[in-house]
């Protein structure tokens, strides 16, 4: 490890002397990619040489122990070495969570789409309020949301929404929100107070750009039609709904949403790269597929992730066991502890599969 971590230090000033040499600074295509690259690296090189700093005062403690003579400047001293060793030791882990190799899509926007599950009306109101959460979630860390697409209940709850919501590292939060939501609640249609239980699909893809996935023209049929459902005049009198068809893989992106037939077609081509993108990513790891499948699965009430169960103001997340009882709070958007406890969960069995791989 620390054989890699002297290697990342050199490239790192090597790094660091390129942006302050004249042909770096005077290209700014190279001078972006060379700043990207510095910068990836600081955190890295900044934890390492943390680490080397409490190392020496690890050493010039037991140095100062073995010398000293003096009682309470060796207690100071014995003190201090506590100190210093537990500190060595928190951020030795750190380093290795800095080693883990990085998703290259965590920086990336993400295509959120939310769909209603089991449980009909009720299951389209639970799809609404989880849009609402991640509206207020992505408020909290300053993202833009946009909506792409949706379609309404009569009941005023969503059968679907696909939104884009934009800002840095928006995919490295959300990424494991994917997956079945499971509502318990007594609707409030509910005349014998009876709680009944629903499901909302939930999948999260990281946006794909021009760069990541080529879409050739001839590969999409266009299609256009009137809207349908709320939007004032423009409904059912002219052309501005698009329907895009990717004739290879028989991909199906509708857009209504705007009156601007134009905007539709970009709001729908977005989606769309969103998840070619995400095919490919399937076919160039077959583990990611596997999470892919069964992060939506078919939205039955047993495939789910997390409960969140209204009666005992309680959300459970499966998969690494942690109840909050806090759903007031949650459902308000404040789900920091959730991504929190899940990025140091898959964190650590990324470390356990680096160990295995190096055993």
């Amino acid at each position: 490890m620390f054989e890699k971590l002297d290697q990342i230090e050199a490239k790192y000033q090597e790094l660091t002397n390129a942006l302050a040499s004249p042909e770096i600074v005077s290209d700014s295509g190279k001078y972006q990619k060379t700043a990207k690259a510095h910068s990836e690296l600081m955190p890295i090189v900044e934890k390492y040489r943390e680490f080397k700093d409490l190392r020496r005062g690890i050493a010039e403690s037991k140095e100062m122990l073995a010398s000293e003579t003096d009682a309470d400047m060796k207690a100071y001293a014995e003190e201090e070495l506590a100190q210093l060793e537990d500190r060595v030791a928190k951020v030795e882990e750190e380093l290795k969570v800095l080693l883990i190799p990085k998703d290259p899509n965590d920086d990336k926007n993400v295509i959120l789409e939310i769909r209603a599950g089991t449980g009909g009306d009720e299951a389209s109101l639970f799809a609404a309020e989880l849009f609402r959460m991640y509206s207020r979630y992505a408020e909290s860390q300053r993202w833009k949301v946009e909506v792409l697409s949706t379609s309404e209940s009569g009941v005023g709850g969503l059968k679907e929404v696909i939104a884009s919501v934009i800002g840095h590292g928006a995919y490295s939060r959300l990424k494991y929100e994917g997956g079945v939501h499971r509502v318990q609640r007594v609707p409030a249609t509910e005349t014998q107070g009876r709680v009944h239980t629903s499901t909302v699909t939930v999948a999260v893809m990281p946006e794909a750009e021009d760069v990541d996935i080529k879409i050739d023209p001839k590969d999409v049929r266009i299609d256009t039609f009137c809207s349908s459902g709320p939007g004032g005049q423009s409904v059912n009198t002219t052309y501005s709904a698009v329907r895009l068809t990717h004739l290879p893989t028989n991909t199906v992106v509708s857009c209504q949403d705007e009156k601007s037939q134009i905007k539709n077609r970009e709001k729908a081509f977005k989606v769309l790269r969103a998840r070619l993108y995400e095919v490919e990513r399937e076919k160039q790891q077959e583990a990611l597929s596997k999470e892919r499948r069964s992060m939506v699965g078919s939205g039955d009430r047993s495939e789910k992730i997390r409960t969140y169960n209204f009666p005992q103001n309680r959300v459970t997340d499966h998969r690494i066991g942690l109840t909050l009882h806090q759903l007031t709070e949650v459902m308000d958007g404040k789900l920091q502890p959730f991504v929190d406890a899940l990025t140091t969960h898959y964190q650590a069995e990324k470390l356990k599969e680096e160990a295995g791989a190096l055993a």
